[in-house]
């Protein structure tokens, strides 16, 4: 039985030791095709805008004024999680002061 034992265990590490080296040869491998595939690479070229054949479109229209239901709904949903002590008073205010847009 040690005998079995003894031919198992350097099998496996035969094994071992063939995998690790296959692995870094490998690596070393394809480390060496992407630095050569590199090296041959066509140098790249600063990327310039596209020229401007079309008038730009006009600027965006401001957002819609928000309803006073709407914000009355945020601030108290805003309320609620400064009392369930998910935000502070600062992050309160600073909702707040968005909201309002002030």
């Amino acid at each position: 039985m040690p005998g079995l034992l003894r031919g198992v265990a350097r099998t496996a590490v035969v094994a071992g030791t063939a995998t690790a080296v296959s692995n870094r040869v490998s690596r070393r491998q394809a480390n060496r095709w992407a630095n050569q595939a590199a090296a041959e690479a066509p140098p790249a070229y600063a990327e310039q805008p596209a020229p401007q054949y079309y008038e730009a479109p006009p600027p965006s229209a401001a957002p819609p004024a928000r309803s006073e239901d709407d914000m009355l709904t945020q601030l108290q949903k805003l309320g609620q999680l400064r009392d369930a002590g998910v935000l502070t008073e600062e992050e309160f205010a600073a909702q707040k002061a968005r909201i309002l847009g002030t």
